[in-house]
């Protein structure tokens, strides 16, 4: 039975030992800091395998330590399961994707599709990796250098795609770190060094992780604009770079719009003088896929015009109104057909045209395809680029042959984007809007003026517009009115447009809907496998501009306004240059990539819109110090900061509180046990083993003191060994003991604290 017990108390105190194992914990805490990067809402899952796994594999490091030769077999056979494994992941992760696992490792997570397969190569060889090199530094050759590179490498995979740690991780590491080093420590051999106590480290580490959370909360650092340029210039000339350059922005013809998803890189793309802020298209998407999720190209994306010559009208939002009234003041016929009498001849009211001047910069130094258009853009006037630019049917402009380069320029004529909220123009527009046969009016204006285009300027300009939206109309209405047939999308987008009179206010009801209705703009919010836009509009609401443009496409499409789904930048950091005032000059990189829907408003043409403005107005400062490390430091160590004040307080006070409380206790127990309580609390102050007699603890307090208590030592005795009954005398003479021997350790400690003070001491 004994030997029962005590294999029991074995197994239990071995079982302690090794799932309580400090160096097993840090562990798991590195992987998971590690894996929260790859996938934010498995980081606890990974960290229990991490777990898991690793308490088998240090048990058989264990056994490797112990057994050498046989070991040495045992871990080849460990490391080649591993890495079998991770091979195995890799292969089965490749099917159906598009790029190797190096690639992937290497490419910014947030221009990528989650895959799963490849994340979990990425857990074995980070796991096996992390195990062998903490278990060695620690348990077999301590080195704290080799920890400080272990403790960094969380750090430096979020860093070099610009992400930040979550805060929570942080925290944790770097007191996990200083735990660390309190366990695990080589000291030079000297008969000067002292080991303490281990768990007077625990006072050490409190003091670590207050003085931590005090420096982060009151001396937060401050927000610095870097200027990273010439370095992340040199990386973007290194060979791998260019692969992934080449890979990933290339003109395409389907889009995931995961590259939307995070923080990138901030080097500028391009430097745009401009009056106002503002949206720039680069690519459009006709064709959504619900199974999928993705966006894909069509004839009206990717069919384009060369015009001989690098400056060309942009005939897709500006002037259609004016050019069928204009038509109807030339062709009375056409005016009566169509019920444009009293329109004939009239034209909008426009704000004045202003100029935007589009330069490439460092973001395209291995070259672009796709120039950047201002919304709202009626013409490219000018531009130093040499080869030949082309117009799609969606009105994006991009390079023939050539790729453009660095400080290569374009300048576009463009109109500010508030011409329908003109009260005067919405009422105009609508009256062509309503015309029962659209299509045939326009075809039938383009004819009219085909016949005398030759006449004058103004003539000549209206037919070129007529003809591009006659032309292009019918494709509008077969390709870009399909939303799925969603009968819930459909109901959701009469039940927000009710009562609108006008296209343009069916656009903006929808525009603004997100705002309203509990959407809410999260870029750390990971889609799940098959979620689609009907998803996002009635279960999740949340995402990112992808999914709010995507939405308006299909609510807008339901109420018949083809709409199609665009990417590009939007503009909203102003720079400072000494060439240009600072209101008139921006900048755009990879971080404002943008998402954002285009809809045809019968009688106007193209207008884009922002369903994403929530985020972009309203919570852009409240996003914007989320993804601040220094900000939440310094809110989470404000509670850092609270937690270890009070552990702190109760690591000072809690001495004083537990005498004061033995006092209060001990006068009211019975005698004998007052006695024998006196004695144990006795050798706990002085911390006596409990191996040593009543005598020896008397000697050793005398020695160390001063104080006498021979008194209790003898009413001691005479309790625990000779069973004398004790009395209430008894008990105040070993309590009036007790105070004495504890006011002398008081005093005994203030000496020594005195002593190593003085200059003497010191010496």
């Amino acid at each position: 039975m004994t030997d029962t017990a005590n294999n029991k108390r074995g197994l239990k105190a071995f079982l302690i030992k090794t799932l309580l194992d400090p160096v097993l914990l840090y562990t798991v805490l590195l992987i998971m800091s590690i894996m929260y990067h790859y996938r934010s809402n498995l980081a606890f899952p990974y960290g229990l395998l991490a777990y898991i796994s690793g308490w088998v594999v240090f048990r058989i490091f264990d056994f490797v330590y112990k057994h050498h030769i046989i070991g040495f077999f045992v871990c080849l056979a460990l490391y080649f399961l591993g890495l079998s494994s991770a091979y195995q992941c890799m292969e089965i992760g490749q099917e159906n994707y598009p790029i190797t696992w190096s690639l992937w490792f290497f490419t910014p997570q947030d221009s990528l599709k989650y895959n799963k397969w490849y994340t979990l190569a990425i857990f074995i060889l980070f796991l096996f990796f992390m195990l062998s090199v903490v278990y060695y530094f620690t348990r077999v050759r301590y080195r704290i250098f080799m920890n400080f590179l272990i403790f960094i490498i969380p750090f430096t995979i979020y860093g070099k795609e610009y992400e930040k740690m979550p805060i929570g991780y942080i925290i944790a590491l770097a007191v996990g770190y200083v735990l660390m080093m309190v366990n695990f420590r080589q000291l030079h051999e000297s008969q000067k060094e002292i080991f303490i106590n281990k768990g007077e480290a625990w006072k050490s580490v409190a003091v670590f992780t207050m003085l931590f959370a005090l420096f982060s909360t009151l001396f937060p650092k401050p927000v610095v604009h870097e200027d990273r340029t010439v370095l992340e210039t040199l990386i973007n000339a290194d060979k791998l770079t260019d692969q992934l350059n080449a890979m990933l922005d290339v003109f395409r013809d389907t889009s995931s719009g995961e590259q939307f998803r995070a923080k990138q890189s901030n080097i500028p793309h391009y430097i745009i003088q401009a009056d106002d802020p503002m949206r720039l298209k680069t690519s459009t998407f006709s064709t959504y896929n619900f199974k999928n999720d993705n966006w894909y190209t069509s004839d009206i994306d990717s069919y384009y015009r060369n015009f001989g010559e690098n400056t060309f009208d942009i005939d897709f939002s500006y002037g259609l109104a004016d050019a069928v009234f204009f038509t109807a003041k030339l062709d009375s016929d056409f005016a009566k057909k169509y019920g444009l009498e009293e329109y004939a001849g009239k034209m909008l009211n426009y704000p004045k045209k202003s100029q935007a001047i589009v330069t490439a910069k460092y973001g395209v130094m291995n070259g672009g395809e796709l120039v950047p258009v201002p919304q709202g853009a009626t013409a490219l006037t000018g531009t130093n680029f040499e080869h030949e630019l082309v117009l799609s049917r969606s009105g994006a402009v991009f390079t023939k042959d050539q790729k453009f380069y660095l400080n290569d320029s374009f300048t576009f004529d463009y109109i500010p984007s508030d011409v329908l909220a003109n009260e005067e123009n919405k009422q105009l527009v609508q009256v062509l809007a309503e015309v029962e046969d659209y299509s045939e009016m326009l075809k039938e204006g383009y004819t009219i003026l085909d016949d005398l285009w030759r006449a004058d300027d103004e003539t000549k300009h209206y037919r070129a517009i007529l003809n591009v939206n006659e032309a292009f109309y019918d494709d509008y209405t077969d390709l870009l009115l399909d939303y799925g047939n969603d009968q819930q999308i459909y109901d959701l987008a009469q039940q927000i447009t009710a009562g609108c009179d006008t296209e343009y206010d069916k656009a903006k009801e929808i525009e603004w809907y997100f705002i309203s209705n509990g959407y809410v703009y999260d870029l750390d919010y990971q889609k799940a496998q098959g979620e689609n836009v009907h998803n996002f509009l009635f279960d999740t609401k949340t995402g990112v501009c992808v999914e709010y443009a995507t939405a308006m496409v299909m609510l807008a499409r339901a109420v018949g306004i083809p709409a199609r789904y665009c990417e590009g930048y939007l503009m909203n950091e102003e720079q400072k240059d000494n060439n240009y005032s600072a209101e008139n000059l921006y900048a755009v990189s990879a971080n404002d990539g943008h998402a954002f829907p285009e809809l045809y408003i019968k009688g106007y043409g193209w207008v884009t819109f922002e369903p994403t403005m929530s985020n972009i107005t309203n919570l852009e400062k409240k996003n914007t110090e989320k993804s601040s490390t220094t900000v939440l430091l310094s809110k989470a160590g404000l509670v850092m900061l609270v937690i270890a004040g009070i552990l702190l307080l109760l690591l000072l006070v809690m001495p004083y509180l537990t005498h004061k409380f033995f006092i209060i206790i001990n006068r009211k127990r019975e005698p004998d046990k007052a006695v024998a309580a006196v004695m144990h609390r006795l050798c706990k102050l002085y911390g006596i083993p409990s191996t040593n007699t009543a005598g020896e603890a008397a000697e050793f307090i005398s020695a160390t003191s001063g104080a006498d208590i021979s008194a209790t030592k003898t009413l001691f005795s005479k309790s625990a060994y000779g069973e004398i009954p004790m009395t209430e005398a008894d008990r105040d003479t070993a309590m009036t003991d007790y105070l004495n021997a504890y006011e002398a350790l008081k005093e005994s400690k203030k000496k020594k604290r005195k002593l190593k003070k003085s200059p003497q001491g010191g010496n």
